[in-house]
């Protein structure tokens, strides 16, 4: 285990480089995995589909969305990581990066929720969608939100533990710049 210090607020902070990043991604993981299939159950009454598929049909919509939920929450995590993060992650620019994966998921949804249900017709909205006028189209209330509050969440518990351990750390180890 390595720590490497920094100054931030004219203090000398010290910031775990090893361990954190894995426990942190896979804590991250586990809420989006979970939150979105949540979510995806949660918001299908919202969509024609509702109304229109068998059972399987729905079941498989929910999981199927989920997977690719997963998919494009990793990928904009680690787009955010490479662009923004610093080998020190979680413990430094954890917000500068969960804040532009946050943009780059809302980005994407409404990307997707245009292409899918304007240009390929795949997926329909019901009248009980709330929606957003945006560049031309109606996008879905509950995908926008969807893409804000589970990385949210997610980016909350993945840092939690972090927070009572860093400052352990800080407390227990001396100053190595004193």
């Amino acid at each position: 285990m390595s720590y490497i210090p920094h100054e931030r607020a004219g203090q000398i902070h010290l910031t775990q480089t090893s361990g954190n990043w894995l426990s942190a991604l896979r804590r991250y993981l586990a809420v989006i995995a979970v939150g979105n299939l949540i979510w995806e159950f949660a918001h299908l009454p919202l969509y024609t589909l509702w109304n229109t598929g068998s059972q399987r049909e729905i079941i498989f919509a929910a999981i199927h969305c989920t997977g690719g939920d997963i998919l494009i929450a990793l990928t904009t995590l680690t787009g955010a990581l490479l662009t923004f993060g610093s080998g020190g992650w979680p413990g430094e620019r954890f917000r500068t990066v969960a804040l532009v994966t946050l943009l780059l998921g809302v980005g994407y949804t409404i990307f997707s929720e245009w292409l899918n249900i304007v240009v390929r017709h795949a997926w329909a909205y019901s009248d009980l969608m709330p929606v957003i006028p945006l560049a031309g189209f109606q996008v879905g209330l509950t995908p926008v939100l969807q893409w804000i509050i589970v990385p949210g969440a997610a980016f909350t518990w993945a840092q939690w533990p972090r927070v009572g351990r860093y400052r352990e750390i800080r407390a227990g180890m001396p100053n190595p710049l004193e």
